[in-house]
């Protein structure tokens, strides 16, 4: 944790589950809690951030008054008038908040337009795509600066990231954070209907839901952790364990005649294709 992090004032705007594993995250690694602002309009979300401690608003203009850093954690649909908001009631700021963003899709050219001052100001802004096992301290986040970014800032914004992701990826042109979107922003999706798929396999095989439900869950939990505590690529590891002719061959050959490959590439390029249009469309709004 940096020491600038444990400094600074930060503030943000949206209180749901993402927002809600980083201020966890935060408040375990020390972090003060009375500077950590967060705004929530609905009155559940902000009660159970309340609890932990930190301060909270149902005005994004209050919480994010003081900010040094503003994480920006609401649905894109509504990004832009969020923006706005802001933009105009910091006229009188003499310096503006590192932005933070994790809305899905927002362009950094967007996000710029939308925070801009009536004098032309604009925030430094960060892009950045989490994931849910963030909520268990357990991410992994991909990043991407503007140009004005200062290197300070890029450190600061990497040790907020790091108190609830395992891998924090910098990328250097801006549409790798829809690459990052489809592979690891959405990749827990596709590990979790893998899970379903070889649940319900089992069961039709003969073995009750129960039993199915807690060989699938312990074997892909021992291969995630053989794939990070190991020092093997994850195809040495495949061939680890299939022996010639046997059985684990025998279902691998069946994966490749399916087009597990093809199916994975499409999979990952239609939620970066998503992410994209969804940047598009919002920036015509």
């Amino acid at each position: 944790m940096s020491s600038q992090l444990e400094k600074s004032k930060l503030c943000f705007i949206g209180g749901g589950n993402m927002a809600g594993a980083i201020i966890g995250g935060l408040v375990t690694k020390g972090i003060d809690k009375q500077n950590i602002y967060v705004s929530e309009p609905w009155d559940v979300n902000r009660e159970k951030i309340a609890a932990t401690g930190v301060r909270t608003s149902a005005s994004n203009i209050e919480a994010s008054q003081d900010a040094e850093l503003l994480v920006l954690a609401v649905k894109p649909q509504v990004t832009k008038g969020v923006c706005q908001e802001l933009a105009g009631a910091w006229a009188a700021r003499t310096s503006l908040p590192l932005i933070v963003s994790i809305a899905a899709g927002i362009t950094l050219e967007s996000l710029k337009e939308w925070f801009k001052l009536a004098d032309g100001r604009s925030p430094h802004i960060i892009r950045v795509m989490p994931n849910t096992p963030a909520l268990l301290g357990e991410g992994a986040s991909g990043l991407f600066a503007s140009d004005d970014v200062s290197q300070a800032e890029k450190d600061l914004a990497a040790s907020l990231l790091a108190s609830v992701s395992k891998v924090t990826e910098w990328v250097d042109r801006e549409e790798l954070i829809d690459v990052v979107t489809g592979l690891s922003g959405s990749g827990p999706a596709y590990f979790f209907a893998v899970v379903e798929h070889l649940i319900e396999s089992g069961i039709s095989l003969g073995l009750t839901r129960d039993q199915a439900t807690r060989l699938a869950k312990q074997t892909c939990y021992g291969a995630g952790k053989m794939l990070v505590e190991s020092s093997d690529e994850p195809a040495q590891l495949r061939r680890n364990v299939t022996s010639p002719k046997g059985t684990t061959e025998a279902a691998l050959k069946s994966f490749e005649t399916s087009g597990l490959k093809e199916a994975v590439d499409k999979a990952v390029k239609a939620a970066a294709d998503r992410g994209k249009e969804l940047g598009e469309t919002l920036a015509k709004s």
